[in-house]
């Protein structure tokens, strides 16, 4: 009936560190993306919201 013995001090921060490698690798996954993929995302958005806003029909003071 020999049980492990558990430092729980250790075992608390083996735990937090854990959690934060947890955190970190959903950080990377969220939010890692490089300088040039963020300039082609916005570069893109910007050229559909260009398209967008030029097949607008302007509608005239009268209501026409």
């Amino acid at each position: 009936m020999s049980a492990e013995i558990v430092n729980l001090r250790q075992f608390r921060k083996k735990q937090a560190r854990s959690e934060k490698e947890k955190q970190a690798e959903q950080n990377r996954v969220t939010f890692g993306r490089t300088k040039a993929e963020k300039q082609l995302t916005r570069s893109l958005n910007d050229k559909a919201d260009k398209a967008h806003r030029d097949g607008r029909i302007e509608k005239d003071d009268d209501g026409a």
